[in-house]
């Protein structure tokens, strides 16, 4: 019997301390403060700024005057007088084709036409003497002008078997050498007057009543990308592009040095019109597929937190982002951290910005 009670006391010891070590267990998890601690973020305050207003666009540098040469006639080259990249003035010989026959051609109605010179003026004597009819005299006259004629088009078909450079420019590569037999069309090579160069860009056609003749655009280039060209639109087409419903538009550039015609440009037209917007810095843009986010803070009882709110954006310039819809000025955003928040989380701002 007293085996039994001994028993019992052990076993009313053991739950005894079993049940004491649990119920300070559970004491102390009670006294634990299991909220989310603070999330600690940068933050900044929305400006209003007055912005230029602009317009985008991608264009293609070409030059005011540029074309591809080519030849009126065929037949075979006898001579190129110029080289690949070589600087030519209005007029200068490129290129001369076989012109043999046309020159014999010329020796002959020289001949005729002395002739028909020396029996005009025989003729013309006599007529006066009234020795000869007149339809002698005039049959004279007949033969010398359509000996003039005659030699006027063989002279011109013999400036047809060259080419010349119609305009001062730079010549371009090439592609045909002496012995080459071309067709009229044939491309010989480009000539390009790179002193003076355009930009052909377009737009679409909702922005036609903000364009007009005379404003700046800058211009940038993949060649150089720390330097910026400056530009003036020249002209805006007459009609809008049926398929794209674009508008075309040309800018000549006021300084193109180390340009070529061909080259890809990014456009920044400057439409003259400056408009007061608010700005963020871009990081505290929140970017997703429900809308573009800015977390809004707010203090309470000392206590800082946040809350989400979709806004409209415009452009970026100079790390800052414009804010179209849903924002004012003064208001304080998170610019860094987003990603631990969400709305009404406990937050702590990090005045150095946060790396």
């Amino acid at each position: 019997m007293r085996a039994y009670l001994l028993v019992a006391f052990l076993l009313l010891v053991i739950f005894g301390a079993i049940s004491a070590y649990l119920y300070r267990q559970s004491s102390g998890l009670a006294a634990t403060d299991f909220s989310r601690p603070p999330a600690t973020v940068a933050a900044a305050i929305a400006q209003r700024e007055t912005w230029p207003s602009t317009l985008e666009a991608v264009g293609t540098i070409k030059a005011a005057r540029g074309v591809r040469l080519s030849t009126e006639e065929s037949g075979e080259i006898t001579g190129i007088t110029v080289k690949s990249g070589d600087r030519v003035a209005a007029g200068d010989l490129l290129l001369t084709l076989n012109d043999q026959v046309e020159q014999a051609s010329r020796e002959r109605q020289i001949a005729n036409l002395e002739l028909a010179k020396l029996l005009f003026e025989r003729d013309r004597q006599l007529i006066k003497q009234k020795s000869i009819p007149q339809t002698q005299f005039d049959r004279s006259k007949a033969d010398l002008d359509s000996a003039i004629a005659q030699l006027a088009e063989t002279e011109a078909r013999l400036e047809n078997m060259r080419v010349r450079a119609p305009f001062s420019g730079t010549v371009g590569i090439i592609h045909a050498r002496v012995g080459d037999y071309i067709e009229p069309g044939d491309t010989i090579t480009t000539l390009q007057d790179l002193s003076e160069l355009e930009v052909d860009f377009t737009v679409p056609a909702r922005h036609f009543p903000q364009l007009h003749r005379g404003l700046d655009i800058s211009v940038r280039v993949a060649a150089f990308p720390q330097r910026t060209f400056r530009a003036t639109l020249q002209a805006v087409d007459a009609q809008v592009d049926a398929g794209t419903r674009n508008l075309l538009l040309r800018a000549s550039l006021r300084d193109s040095e180390g340009l070529l015609p061909g080259m890809f440009a990014s456009l920044t037209i400057d439409l003259g019109r400056p408009q007061e917007v608010v700005t963020v810095p871009e990081t505290a843009i929140a970017y997703s597929l429900h809308g573009n986010t800015v977390y809004l803070v707010h203090e309470k009882e000392g206590q800082l937190s946040v809350e989400p709110r979709v806004v409209t954006t415009g452009g970026s310039r100079q790390g800052r982002t414009a804010v179209t819809g849903g924002l004012e000025p003064g208001t304080r955003v998170v610019t860094a951290g987003q990603n631990k928040l969400f709305r009404g989380a406990p937050i702590v701002i990090d005045e150095n910005g946060m790396p």
